[in-house]
């Protein structure tokens, strides 16, 4: 039945595009939310908090103006252990009486808060619980600085709801400003309009004037110094690690002209990073305003700087146009994948965005073979009702998404699509659409009709169904006859046969990151040590700080139990908190003789340094 979804909502056809702005993300039901935006919506936030290290808290009031649309006597925000000591209404704060629903696994349980139907206020006074998932208390000792505790708040996907009471949809937009305490000798920041430098009181105002979903709502608080990069870019991150990230990052403003050329303005004021310590789960977080970012990006040869690219398409696709559900992941992060590439190759080149393209058709194979080719997860367009959104974060939304727009590129021609997006971003933004808006969108204004086209990009195959279409459209240069990967390859498997007397060929040849990580990945499964030991000498695989070649070298010497590298294996785990770079060695690990309580051994040295979203993985993998 959902291959054919599309055609069961044909109401959308007749509907002017100013009411589909009004509607958009009415039509779509959250299961992820308990909230009931149809009859009672927030619009605007005014948050006033302080933050407590010593008791790792945070305490204040969230002041909502809403929308009662329906003219309610209720309004359901969404909790998830909050503490929660009075609800008042209007600016004069009348006392309300409010009353939980029943708890839910991972959905936390529904606020719901008594109000009239004139009501246009709502002052929450609440404080945080120690286990909030958002949050990630560290001490000094987790630092870079190693003097001063930090705070960071990680809101996607359903997380918000633990630190601030709200609507916590995608869905669901609003603007806010902040008031924040912090300990003076601290620097608050947010998704927001950010100070540059402390000042001696601790007290720091924000504000985003643009309607943001509760997902991007974020919080640092540590030891923090600025550097610009230029007029309207710039880098926040602890002072001993300021100097090496903005050298790392030095080409961010060239990535948002690239960008701006691509698909219009950037429409956020300023584009800032602020790197994290090591513990930050993702590779980076595109909070408005302010990307959170991995410091294990910095390799100090600028080699990964492709993650910038794709937090700032995101400043487009994700922050701009939403997905209204978290089942509809594939819009925020296909779509991004596609803007990433597209601005890797303005900035650097043809071939590094076909190198990028290589890796994620074997991810989205990998992904597909491992859950299996029928599986309804690997449809674009998923099911995570009574499941955590969270478990969405794979390759499927990122990759399959990705070579889907590929392929409409493909079938329409790179201006005509490009034209489409362009309409796309203008048309929705600020706004929060759904699968099946965007594809009415993409019927009436790129199709049109046109059976020809349809049957080339064949729409329904790629958003719901399984595997890989066979028309996936893909560059394929690089496997040409005398193409980079293909001279890789043939190397490789020279090697690999003994059959290459001169090996000091493999350093002429393979020089950059990506060329390096293919030529791994060309790697025989299972190899002896010597082989092993003839490769680092080469090319110092186990002592690079690359985080992409350390994976596939570390995996390759787990399952061939290549000890040399063992010691910069634990070290690499303990340091390094970015979920998807550590939990295939943990896999690794399980797989091989002895290598489960190797694994515990690790993990019991590492866990304290983990964010909440890390740990929770690895306690249910490690049993």
């Amino acid at each position: 039945m959902m291959k054919n979804i599309i055609f069961f909502i044909p109401f959308l056809m007749i509907i002017s595009c100013k009411q589909k702005k009004e509607v958009a993300s009415q039509l779509v039901e959250d299961p992820h939310s308990f909230s009931k935006p149809s009859m009672a919506v927030v619009e605007h936030l005014n948050l006033d908090i302080k933050v407590n290290f010593e008791d790792q808290q945070i305490s204040g009031k969230a002041v909502w103006t809403i929308n009662n649309k329906a003219k309610s006597n209720e309004i359901i925000f969404d909790d998830s252990k909050l503490n929660i000591s009075k609800i008042t209404l209007g600016a004069e704060e009348k006392e309300t009486t409010f009353n939980y629903g029943e708890e839910k696994e991972y959905i936390g349980r529904a606020l719901k808060v008594a109000i009239t139907p004139e009501t246009k206020l709502i002052t929450i006074y609440y404080t945080t619980n120690k286990d909030a998932s958002a949050l990630q208390w560290l001490n000094p000792h987790q630092t870079a600085g190693k003097m001063r505790p930090y705070l960071f708040t990680q809101s996607e996907s359903i997380a918000a709801r633990s630190w601030i009471p709200c609507q916590d949809s995608p869905g669901i937009r609003f603007t806010y400003n902040a008031t924040v305490t912090v300990p003076n000798d601290l620097l608050a920041l947010m998704s927001a309009e950010n100070p540059e430098v402390k000042n001696t009181t601790g007290v720091y105002h924000f504000k985003q004037i643009h309607p943001i979903p509760s997902y991007l709502l974020a919080l640092a608080v540590g030891d923090i110094a600025f550097k610009a990069v230029d007029e309207r870019t710039g880098v926040y991150a602890e002072p001993s690690v300021l100097a090496k990230a903005v050298y790392e990052f030095a080409d961010m403003g060239k990535m948002v002209h690239a960008a701006e050329k691509l698909y219009g303005p950037y429409r956020w004021g300023r584009y800032d990073l602020l790197v994290l310590p090591p513990s930050f789960p993702f590779g980076g977080m595109e909070n408005p305003n302010l990307t959170f970012i991995t410091p294990t990006v910095i390799a100090g040869d600028r080699s990964l700087v492709s993650i910038i690219s794709h937090e700032l398409a995101h400043s487009w696709s994700g922050n701009l146009v939403t997905n209204a559900t978290w089942n509809d992941f594939w819009l925020n992060e296909g779509f991004t994948n596609y803007f990433e590439r597209r601005i890797d190759e303005e900035i650097f080149g043809k071939q590094e965005a076909e190198m990028q393209e290589e890796f994620a058709k074997k991810a989205l194979e990998d992904a597909v073979k491992e859950m299996g080719d029928t599986s309804k997860d690997i449809y674009l367009k998923t099911e995570y009702a009574g499941r955590n959104p969270d478990d969405g974060t794979n390759d499927i939304a990122y990759e399959k998404g990705y070579f889907f727009l590929r392929t409409i590129e493909a079938a329409v021609g790179r201006p005509n699509f490009d034209a489409f997006l362009r309409g796309y971003f203008d048309s929705h933004a600020f706004q929060s659409v759904s699968t099946e808006q965007f594809l009415t969108y993409l019927n009436e204004n790129l199709i049109k009709g046109n059976a020809d086209l349809e049957k080339k990009i064949r729409v329904n195959d790629w958003v719901y169904g399984p595997g890989i279409p066979s028309n996936i459209a893909y560059a394929k240069g690089l496997w040409a006859k005398g193409g980079k990967f293909s001279k890789i390859d043939s190397l490789a498997s020279a090697w690999n046969k003994g059959k290459l007397t001169d090996t000091s060929i493999l350093t002429k040849e393979i020089g950059t990151s990506n060329e390096k990580k293919f030529f791994i990945n060309m790697l025989p499964q299972e190899m002896t040590v010597k082989q092993m030991t003839d490769l680092d000498r080469q090319f110092n695989f186990t002592g690079s700080n690359n985080t992409d070649i350390q994976l596939a070298w570390y995996t390759l010497a787990i399952r061939n139990q290549y000890m040399v590298a063992d010691k910069r294996i634990e070290d690499y785990l303990i340091e390094n908190g970015r979920m998807w770079h550590i939990i295939p060695l943990y896999k690794e690990m399980m797989k091989i003789p002895g290598g489960l309580k190797r694994a515990k051994e690790i993990y019991k040295k590492a866990r304290p340094n983990y964010h909440p979203m890390t740990y929770q993985a690895i306690d249910k993998l490690l049993d």
